[in-house]
């Protein structure tokens, strides 16, 4: 049984319920074990790296030396910003020693690097992970097109990550799209920013950006747009009604979470799932696919 280190950060238990309910129902099917990290605590996104840049690489440092009290070797973390922060830590002090002993010094426990940062796509996208959820697919997608949307800081910096993917044209999401069944759309704002927290600062841009998305997944003849990241999530599903009112469009763009879809062609059911919970509904979609 493949087991992880698990942060669940702020999103799971607040704005991203769903993604929470849908990952671990998806890991008890495949067989994959998620240890919560004991008395984690905020990874520092967004905030601490803009304001002391030793405080915001304590934080996360805290949780990974954390996480070396558990039996594992990894540590993964469903949210984009999260797992930057997690991997940001791990590259700059397994580079520089003094900075190291810096930020242990204001450590209860040091962090030695012995827990490595995964991403959280790695976990369902390797291809043993990928051949055992094809093999375990009850309800095919067949017929569902997807806009596989990664935003732009689960695969960026690329130096940071220790990940293989393509930081311009990432596949992970479509190889695991297409092991269910579903086509994912060929389109080019993979990767393009929603605009993230500056929906609490600057919401005419943040509308802006996802109107871009959307209208762009839309043309290329998407059903849905999947992605990995709670804020990008947040964005394009909460905000869709502002961004259809101000551009005079109807997109009904359904925005759900890449282990929702794995979850219903595993066969669980979609309110076990969350989708109740997305803002845009689901219905057309989960009829398309017979799960409505």
């Amino acid at each position: 049984m493949a087991r992880y280190a698990f942060y669940p950060g702020c999103s799971l238990d607040t704005t991203a319920v769903e993604y929470g309910m849908s990952t671990h129902a998806v890991a008890r099917k495949l067989g994959i074990e998620f240890l919560e990290v004991p008395d984690w605590n905020c990874c520092g996104a967004s905030s601490a790296h803009m304001t002391d840049h030793l405080l915001a690489l304590a934080l996360p440092a805290r949780v990974l030396a954390l996480a070396e009290t558990l039996p594992v070797n990894e540590l993964v973390a469903p949210c984009a910003a999260c797992h930057q922060r997690f991997a940001g830590v791990e590259y700059e002090l397994s580079r520089d020693e003094e900075l190291k002993k810096k930020v242990n010094s204001l450590l209860d426990r040091p962090y030695t690097g012995k827990v490595k940062v995964k991403s959280f796509l790695e976990v369902f996208a390797n291809p043993e992970t990928l051949d055992k959820i094809q093999k375990s697919v009850k309800r095919s997608l067949k017929g569902l097109k997807v806009a596989c949307y990664y935003g732009c800081l689960f695969v960026k910096p690329p130096k940071v990550f220790n990940y293989a993917d393509d930081p311009e044209n990432p596949q992970a999401m479509d190889n695991i799209i297409r092991a269910l069944g579903a086509e994912p759309v060929p389109w080019p704002y993979k990767t393009e920013c929603c605009g993230a927290s500056l929906a609490m600062t600057d919401e005419e841009i943040c509308t802006k950006l996802c109107n871009d998305i959307l209208r762009v997944a839309k043309d290329a003849g998407a059903d849905c747009v999947v992605t990995c990241c709670p804020v990008c999530q947040q964005n394009l599903d909460m905000r869709q009604v502002s961004v259809e009112n101000k551009y005079g469009t109807k997109y009904r763009m359904p925005v759900p979470f890449f282990t929702q879809l794995i979850g219903l062609a595993l066969g669980i059911d979609a309110q076990a799932l969350g989708f109740k919970k997305l803002f845009v509904s689901p219905v057309k979609m989960l009829q398309k696919v017979g799960a409505a």
